[in-house]
C-alpha cells in the first residue's frame, strides 16, 4: 500500500473519523476493528491494512489535535503576569474545552496510554527546541533543556487530564496552570 495514494489517504481519512465518532460513544477499549470497519465502511481487511489496532488508529487521528496542542503551549511568552495566562496556553485549554468528550476518553483511566505518551513526547520536542532557541523560563540553567521540556510537558498533561475529568472554565484551568508554571519559575530564582 501506498501512503501517498489518493485512496489510501481517503480511507485512513474515513477510519479516523469512525474511530472518533466511536469514541465519543463508547469507551476506547470496547472499540472493535470490526466496529471500525462498519462505521467507516469498509472492509475489516482494509483496516488492518491500515493500522495494526485500535490504539494506533486512535494516536493517529488524534495527531492533529497533539500538534496544536504542543505549538500553543511552546508559544507561551515567558514573561506574562502571573495573574494573567498567556493567549495561545488559553487558547489551548480552549481548544482542549470543545474536545474534552475526546481528551476524557483519551487520557482517562480506561483511556489510551499510547495517545497520553505521543502527546507528552510531542510537547516535549516543542519546548525542547523553544529552550534551544534561547527561548527558556528564568532559573533553569542547572538542568538540562530536555529534561525541564519534559517536566513542563508532563505537567501539562497531567493538569489537562485532571481539568477534562474534572471540568471548571478553559480560561481558568489556563491561568490555574500558569500560576503554577510561573511559581515554579519564581522559586527556581527567576
Amino acid at each position: 500500500m501506498n501512503p501517498d495514494d489518493p485512496r489510501a489517504q481517503r480511507t485512513r481519512a474515513r477510519l479516523k473519523a469512525a474511530v472518533l465518532e466511536l469514541a465519543l460513544q463508547q469507551e476506547l477499549a470496547t472499540i472493535t476493528m470490526s466496529a471500525l470497519a462498519k462505521r467507516a465502511e469498509v472492509n475489516r481487511a482494509t483496516v488492518y491494512l491500515h493500522y495494526s489496532d485500535v490504539d494506533s488508529l486512535i494516536t493517529d487521528a488524534m495527531d492533529d489535535a497533539v500538534t496544536a496542542v504542543a505549538r500553543a503551549a511552546a508559544l507561551c511568552p515567558l514573561d506574562a503576569p502571573r495573574d494573567r495566562a498567556p493567549l495561545p496556553l488559553v487558547e489551548l485549554f480552549e481548544h482542549v474545552a470543545v474536545n474534552a468528550g475526546m481528551y476524557r476518553r483519551m487520557l482517562g483511566a480506561h483511556g489510551s496510554a499510547r495517545f497520553g505518551a505521543r502527546m507528552r513526547e510531542r510537547l516535549t520536542a516543542e519546548l525542547t527546541q523553544r529552550f534551544a532557541e534561547g527561548r527558556r523560563p528564568c532559573g533553569w540553567d542547572d538542568v538540562p533543556v530536555d529534561m525541564h521540556a519534559a517536566y513542563l510537558a508532563g505537567a501539562l498533561v497531567g493538569v489537562i487530564a485532571h481539568w477534562v475529568a474534572d471540568g471548571g472554565s478553559a480560561e481558568d484551568s489556563a491561568l490555574a496552570f500558569w500560576r503554577l508554571f510561573r511559581t515554579g519559575c519564581q522559586a527556581a530564582g527567576g
